[in-house]
């Protein structure tokens, strides 16, 4: 009898127990849209977080492209379906900002009664998600666009792969002698073509919107046609006309094209590094450059790009203390790197930028470097280098898009840039009417 009594009470404290672990237990789910090769990275650093306390866990879940997960989160939130944790990509900054349902990242330590030092993420990164000085979002997957290219292309061509093309009209002059040479019949496409065109004003110092590049208020107009995009489009179009250029879809659709050696070169995300590399392996030699650019026009700086952390401001304390933690776990000089390393993004903190430059890593993987090299040789000292902010940025990159597809079939520059103005300046006003 004595012995039934000690196994039931032995059974009762486990049960005990074990309930309490379950109630203790905090699981957060975190919505993304990582592809590709970019979700084992994603799901190989969550792991690492939740192997370190059971009672706090990240749970992943893939909420489909950029574009519907921030979709999702707006449309989810009003009726509380909204996860605690969201990644948004740069293009939903000001939609974010603007939305009244998430805590910006720097007042998150003082909620829960600490202290973090913002100041050990790279510079570039914190001033294209600050507002008023503070940082609204969290760090996590920075990127910005580079030249990759085909060295073997080159080679076959006649050209010296140790100078790829730092101008427009270089490209389109090692596209002519590539095609000349019968090494391929398209010659560059660009990834996420949009995003290109962002890149060339930041790149040349021009303004997107008015209003410091909606960084000092809510942009109201854009800030083109000028004679700037009048002569990029212009060039554009003469390439395409030429077979040098070809539109060759959205985001990441041109990669198939440049890893399959139909396409030399190819204006893409740093993001796209690893996969792409690991798609080649032997096939030919991947090489990297800055964006080309106009020398005649002023010097700015590539742009941000790539992804960072919201949190929802319905998150219980339980699930903030989770993510902090989880946001602590990412800023680890050994997480940094391992992140950095095996997708493109940027090392988001100094820390792990000098554990990669103490190791020799850029010497031993100069692709890797030169996103970097560019992003921090440009200027810094306004918003049209830094990054433009508007909330309906989702649409209007769609009427770029249709732009650009108009310029590479030979519409007149002017007339495809028009078109695009004055149906994104519409957007813009009535986002501020939203705003308001």
């Amino acid at each position: 009898m004595r012995s039934l009594r000690h196994v039931l009470i032995t059974l009762l404290v486990t049960m005990l127990a074990l309930g309490t672990f379950a109630s203790a237990q905090q699981v957060v789910d975190f919505w993304h849209g990582m592809t590709g090769s970019r979700v084992a990275v994603l799901e190989q650093v969550v792991g690492g977080f939740n192997e370190i306390d059971p009672n706090m866990q990240i749970n992943p879940v893939l909420m489909g492209t950029y574009e519907e997960g921030l979709a999702r989160f707006l449309g989810a939130y009003p009726v509380g379906q909204e996860p605690p944790l969201i990644q948004i990509y740069e293009v939903g900054t000001q939609a974010m900002h603007d939305s009244g349902m998430i805590i910006p990242a720097y007042q998150i330590p003082e909620r829960l009664g600490e202290e973090w030092d913002f100041g050990q993420y790279v510079g570039p990164i914190v001033r294209y998600y600050s507002r008023d000085g503070n940082l609204w979002s969290w760090p996590f997957a920075s990127s910005t666009s580079m030249l990759y290219y085909n060295a073997d292309h080159f080679r076959a061509a006649g050209l010296d792969p140790n100078k790829p093309p730092t101008t427009w009209d270089e490209v389109h002059e090692y596209g002519l002698a590539l095609q000349a040479a019968g090494v391929v019949r398209d010659v560059i496409g660009f990834g996420w073509p949009d995003w290109q065109f962002e890149q060339q004003l930041a790149l040349h110092d021009q303004p997107y919107v008015d209003n410091d590049n909606g960084r000092a208020d809510h942009g109201t107009q854009v800030m083109w046609p000028t004679e700037f995009t009048d002569t990029l489009f212009a060039k554009w179009s003469a390439m395409a006309a030429d077979g040098v250029w070809l539109y060759a879809g959205t985001e990441y659709s041109p990669n198939s094209g440049f890893t399959s050696g139909t396409l030399t070169m190819m204006l893409q995300s740093t993001s796209s590094l690893d996969g792409i590399m690991r798609t080649v392996g032997d096939d030919f030699e991947v090489r990297t450059a800055f964006i080309p650019r106009f020398n005649e026009y002023p010097r700015g700086n590539s742009i941000i790009g790539g992804n960072s952390l919201y949190v929802s401001d319905k998150a219980s304390d339980a699930e903030l203390r989770v993510i902090f933690e989880f946001f602590k776990y990412l800023a680890r000089p050994e997480v940094d790197v391992f992140w950095h390393k095996n997708t493109g993004y940027f090392p988001a903190t100094n820390a792990a930028l000098k554990q990669l430059m103490d190791e020799g890593w850029f010497q031993e993987s100069p692709n890797h470097l030169t996103a970097f090299l560019q992003i921090l040789s440009g200027r810094t000292d306004n918003g049209n280098v830094v990054g433009s902010r508007i909330g309906p940025f989702v649409d209007a990159r769609d009427h770029i898009r249709v732009a650009m597809e108009d310029a590479s079939r030979g519409v007149a520059p002017r007339d495809a840039l028009n078109r695009a103005a004055e149906r994104i300046n519409v957007l813009l006003q009535e986002w501020l009417e939203f705003a308001q």
